[in-house]
């Protein structure tokens, strides 16, 4: 699965500005079974994991380069629906 954050602050010209950028997570076991069963597109949640890098091939035979965080606790955030 992956997970966004924003970034907000303001730029040169003062104008506020927002970046999100999108992580791969890599989760296993007991956390991967709650993952799929509780969380939704939108959930808040706070992860801690390691980032790992590794390299694959395409189908076109070009080297791609992914890094990933593999997840260790993952708590969630936000109100109960």
């Amino acid at each position: 699965m992956s997970i966004a954050t924003n970034e907000t602050y303001k730029g040169k010209d003062g104008n506020k500005v927002e970046n999100t950028h999108w992580h791969n997570l890599v989760v296993w076991g007991k956390t991967a079974e709650i993952a799929e069963k509780y969380l939704k597109k939108g959930s808040e949640l706070a992860i801690e994991g390691k980032l790992t890098s590794r390299s694959y091939e395409n189908r076109e035979g070009e080297k791609r380069y992914i890094t990933e965080v593999v997840v260790n606790e993952l708590l969630m955030l936000g109100k109960k629906d």
